[in-house]
């Protein structure tokens, strides 16, 4: 009801006026617009509900470099006498990025044509939608992994030291890594085709400025929540302690969990919602042009 209200407050952009004269009257694009220029604006509008509901797929991500890496400091990351440094772990994502994207293309894309009869395999939208359901898994595995971390170090009673090394593999984080580094194959692709699909011809550049936007704020909601949980949960009993052993960062997980699957099921209504530009245009009956002549209603 509000998007079409919207689209009829558009139009009248693109309505002329008759005091505005005839063809020798000099346009001003600041009193009519172009049909092209109203139908493009509507493009755009009707992408920010799918640009919005990706946003937390990012929050997930900065996890896995920030709350994720502090997790592996703590745990036995030797393999023989060779340490692996913590923040090398993000190399799973590599890795899972490395194996997801041929057993896409080799197996999933196969499937999806016979499947969903669609030539592509999986359609933008739908990719996109994998990788949010990824992110879902990986904050339930990073919580569970989290508990199994903390009843480690407490059975050995080094809960009070934040130094001491828990001796718990640190290769029981690979799931959370993986999942997320899976995740951001599928959304990853999934964003960039969606926008450079249904931006406007003339706004192509914008197609990666608004995939760049969703990470950036992405972070930004990640740092967001991390204030809040520390402000609400207080220092008694932080979710975030300074000494994650003593700390309940498993709940912050559990948190991003559910934020995730609310923000999935919201992505849910607004991809079904939406209508692919070209079918649209096609049902309208709406032929975009580059034209010198304004076209008006």
């Amino acid at each position: 009801m509000a998007y079409t209200c919207l689209c009829s407050f558009l139009d009248k952009a693109a309505i002329k006026d008759p005091e505005m004269g005839n063809g020798s009257t000099v346009w001003n694009k600041w009193c009519l617009s172009t049909l092209t220029d109203v139908e493009e604006v509507k493009m755009v509008i009707r992408m920010l509900p799918i640009w919005a509901t990706t946003v937390i797929f990012w929050t997930v991500y900065a996890q896995m470099t920030t709350f994720s890496v502090s997790q592996a400091t703590t745990m036995d990351r030797h393999i023989g006498s060779f340490q692996i440094p913590a923040a090398s772990l993000t190399v799973f994502f590599v890795g899972s990025i490395l194996i997801t994207v041929p057993v896409y293309d080799r197996v999933i894309v196969p499937i999806a044509k016979k499947v969903l009869k669609n030539p592509q395999g999986l359609t933008p939208l739908q990719r996109i939608g994998v990788g949010l359901v990824l992110s879902i898994l990986a904050m339930v595995a990073a919580a569970l992994s989290e508990l199994k971390r903390l009843r480690a170090a407490r059975s050995h009673g080094l809960a009070n030291d934040p130094a001491a090394e828990i001796p718990l593999s640190v290769f029981w984080l690979v799931p959370q890594f993986f999942l997320v580094g899976a995740g951001e194959a599928f959304t990853y692709t999934g964003q960039l085709a969606f926008f450079l699909r249904e931006c406007p011809k003339g706004m192509k550049t914008m197609s990666t400025g608004l995939f760049l936007s969703t990470l950036a704020l992405g972070f930004f909601v990640s740092s967001l929540l991390v204030t809040i949980v520390h402000v609400v949960t207080g220092d008694k009993k932080p979710w975030l302690a300074d000494n994650l052993n003593q700390g309940k960062l498993y709940d912050f997980y559990w948190l991003l969990a559910v934020l995730s699957t609310l923000n999935f099921i919201m992505y849910l209504v607004c991809a079904k919602w939406y209508v692919y530009k070209d079918k649209r245009l096609a049902e309208e009956g709406i032929e975009l042009e580059e034209a010198d002549e304004p076209v008006c209603h």
